[in-house]
C-alpha cells in the first residue's frame, strides 16, 4: 500500500547538494564518490534533478544525452524514509519528459527497479552481472601486447569506442583517464589497437570498465595486466552476461558474482553498439 504523499520541490541539483547526494548513495549501498556527482553537474550533456522536502534532499535522478543515438538515466535514488510515496515515479516521469525528443532512452535496473521501469514502457535489452574481486590470482603475464595507456592515445581509443558503445563519449572517457590513469590499459595485435580498459575510484571498491576487446583472450590480458599492478585493492566490474566462458575466466582469477542488473530501453530498440565486444560497461550511472 502506498504511503502518504510528501510535499516536495523538484529542482536542478546543485554542487551544494553533493554531500546529501553522497548520503543517499551510502544509504543505498552504492559506491559513487564526490567526483562522480561533479561529473553529472558539470557535463553540459547531463542533468540532475533533486527532490527536496523542507531542507532535506530525498531523491535524485540523472540524465545524459549521448548525441542523437540515445540518452541514459542513472542515479535514481530515494531516501528510504521517503520510499513508497510516489517520489521515484514522479522523478522518472520528469526525466522522461526532459528526454521526450530522444528516440531511445536506456538504463541499468536492479531486479526490483525493473518492475517500475516496465510500467513506464521500458523493455529488457540484456542482463549484466557485477563481479567482485578482493583477492586476486594472477600467476603469469598476459601474452597479448598490453601496456599502460597514455593520455595521447585517448583519441584513438575514443574512435574505437564510438562504434562499440554505439555513441560518442569523448569527454567521459577523457574524464575516466584523468581520474585514474593507473587503471587505463591498451592492447595491440599486429600493431593495431584491439582492446582497452579504463577504471575509476569508488567508495569501497575500485571500478573497472569500460573494457572493450576483440575477444575474451584480449579482455583477460587487459584485466590481468591491471590486477597484477594492484593486487592489494578490491575491484568490481559490471559485465554483460553474453558469454558464460568469460564469467568462468573471471572466476578463475578470483572474481565472484555480487549482484545482477538488467539493461533496459524505451523507444526505438537497438542495436546499441556491439555487445559482443563489451566485456565490462562503465557502470549503471553512465552506461
Amino acid at each position: 500500500m502506498q504511503r502518504e504523499t510528501l510535499d516536495v520541490e523538484v529542482r536542478p541539483m546543485q554542487h551544494a547538494d553533493i554531500d546529501e547526494g553522497l548520503r543517499l548513495c551510502r544509504l543505498a549501498g552504492w559506491d559513487q564518490v564526490r567526483r562522480d556527482w561533479r561529473r553529472f553537474l558539470d557535463d553540459p550533456d547531463a542533468a540532475v534533478l533533486a527532490a527536496v522536502h523542507g531542507q532535506d534532499l530525498i531523491a535524485t535522478i540523472a540524465t545524459i544525452r549521448y548525441g542523437i543515438a540515445f540518452s541514459w538515466i542513472g542515479m535514481v535514488l530515494v531516501d528510504p524514509v521517503a520510499q513508497g510515496r510516489g517520489i521515484g515515479t514522479t522523478m522518472l516521469r520528469d526525466a522522461l519528459h526532459s528526454l521526450s525528443d530522444r528516440a531511445s532512452v536506456r538504463l541499468d535496473a536492479t531486479p526490483a527497479g525493473r518492475l517500475l521501469y516496465q510500467k513506464h514502457g521500458f523493455s529488457d535489452e540484456c542482463s549484466l552481472i557485477r563481479m567482485e574481486v578482493t583477492s586476486v590470482r594472477v600467476d603469469h603475464a598476459p601474452r597479448t601486447i598490453v601496456r599502460a595507456m597514455t593520455r595521447g592515445e585517448v583519441p584513438e581509443v575514443v574512435a574505437m569506442d564510438g562504434s562499440v558503445f554505439g555513441a560518442a563519449r569523448t569527454g567521459l572517457l577523457e574524464w575516466m583517464y584523468d581520474g585514474a590513469p593507473q587503471f587505463a590499459f591498451v592492447a595491440e595485435r599486429h600493431g593495431n589497437l584491439c582492446g582497452y580498459l579504463f577504471g575509476r575510484h569508488g567508495h569501497q571498491f575500485e571500478h573497472l570498465g569500460p573494457l572493450v576487446a576483440d575477444d575474451t583472450h584480449v579482455a583477460m590480458s587487459l584485466i590481468k595486466a591491471c590486477l597484477a599492478r594492484h593486487q592489494d585493492q578490491a575491484f568490481v566490474m559490471d559485465t554483460p552476461h553474453h558469454d558464460d566462458g568469460w564469467i568462468r575466466l573471471l572466476e578463475s582469477i578470483g572474481f565472484r558474482p555480487q549482484r545482477p542488473f538488467i539493461r533496459m530501453y524505451r523507444g526505438l530498440p537497438g542495436p546499441f553498439g556491439v555487445i559482443r565486444h563489451q566485456f565490462a560497461v562503465l557502470g549503471p550511472e553512465f552506461g
